[in-house]
């Protein structure tokens, strides 16, 4: 699983999904894709696709939309868990899009 794939993941599904870093900070990849490190005030010294390799707990938050009255929680996933998801989808699409011929 890489940045890319959770990019991909958090726009398909508008979700925020966020995961810690090693050295105590959070990055939350936002419903865009877009990958922001909050507290992060200088050029980092680390590589998130690196730091992504070894966060084994996420926490995927639904995006609020306009209209809805119950918000969604968001849920925490193992890293294991977090895989299936970004990969089913791209199984499922590929399959659909074969029915079309």
């Amino acid at each position: 699983m890489t940045l890319a794939d959770l990019r991909k993941l958090s726009i398909r599904k508008q979700y925020r999904v966020r995961f810690s870093l090693r050295n105590g900070m959070e990055c939350i990849i936002n419903e865009h894709g877009i990958a922001n490190v909050p507290a992060l005030r200088s050029v980092p010294d680390f590589s998130l696709e690196h730091e992504l390799t070894s966060a084994r707990q996420f926490v995927l938050e639904p995006v609020l939309r306009a209209g809805d009255k119950n918000p969604p929680k968001p849920r925490s996933v193992a890293r294991e868990e977090l895989e299936t998801l970004v990969t089913a989808p791209a199984a499922a699409t590929s399959h659909n899009d074969h029915d079309d011929e």
